[in-house]
């Protein structure tokens, strides 16, 4: 009985040093950034100009603006959770081929970005894009464009402006529902800081929305996604489902080439 008492409290202390850890460390699990010089030249393909906007705080925020002459429209892009414009930059580049502008942010921390991160910022840094691009564009040509982490971002932005389209490509049903699924043994509904809740955003947005997800994703499930797609109340929505396709490779398979063409014809 002692030993097994012994045992219990050794898997009871590491239980709850995990718990700390989840806690303390989760920004640095979820956000992986990587950082570039504030004299970094960007290189890019196609024509654009070097974004910076200034935070209510006083943070610098850079983005990268793509300019086509007589554009579709503009797509504001949210990226992924890893790396910088400087990657990204030439991800987004897929849409400018297709004649749109497109302007990607590195959000708080990521690149050039400066800041503290927090969900709240991330929403309001998206706010800030979206007033930015309302000078330069009629609301009825911007559209939004999530990836991964973005799609959440993208969402909430959506839910409270009037874009003409939302495009979320390997979404979650909430960013909880993807650490509940990876850590399911851990209390990750009370510890959670970025809960990024889609499926209520999702209910305001009254624009028409796609959603592209792959059967084979291991970082965001299908499953995750395809539950979004079934939360939107009755409107214009569609869900391309890429056979095969995983978290990072949807551009290589005809069917998200073919659903993108629907979608931005």
């Amino acid at each position: 009985m002692q030993k097994f008492k012994r045992i219990a409290g050794v898997l009871l202390l590491m239980y709850i040093f995990t718990v700390i850890m989840i806690n303390f460390l989760q920004e640095k699990m979820i956000f992986l950034p990587t950082k570039l010089p504030g004299d970094y030249e960007y290189s890019f393909v196609h024509d654009f100009e070097e974004v910076n906007l200034t935070t209510i705080e006083g943070y610098s925020l850079n983005a990268i603006h793509f300019k086509k002459v007589n554009p579709k429209g503009l797509i504001l892009y949210f990226h992924g959770n890893a790396g910088d414009l400087s990657r990204w930059g030439d991800i987004a580049t897929f849409f400018v081929e297709r004649n749109y502008d497109v302007l990607v942010m590195d959000y708080r921390t990521f690149g050039k970005s400066t800041g503290e991160l927090s969900e709240q910022a991330l929403h309001d840094d998206a706010q800030l894009f979206y007033d930015y691009v309302l000078k330069q564009y009629e609301e009825e040509r911007i559209s939004l464009y999530g990836r991964s982490l973005g799609t959440g971002i993208a969402t909430k932005l959506a839910s409270i402006n009037k874009p003409n389209k939302l495009i979320l490509e390997t979404p979650y049903y909430s960013l909880l529902d993807v650490a509940n699924n990876r850590f399911p043994f851990l209390p990750i509904k009370w510890s959670m800081k970025y809960k990024l809740l889609s499926y209520e955003y999702i209910q305001e947005v009254t624009c028409p929305i796609s959603i592209f997800h792959g059967t084979d994703d291991k970082v965001v499930s299908y499953a995750s996604g395809k539950r979004l797609f079934e939360s939107i109340p009755t409107g214009k929505k569609t869900f391309y489902t890429i056979d095969g396709g995983s978290h990072n490779n949807l551009v290589q398979f005809n069917d998200y080439l073919n659903g993108m063409e629907e979608v931005l014809k």
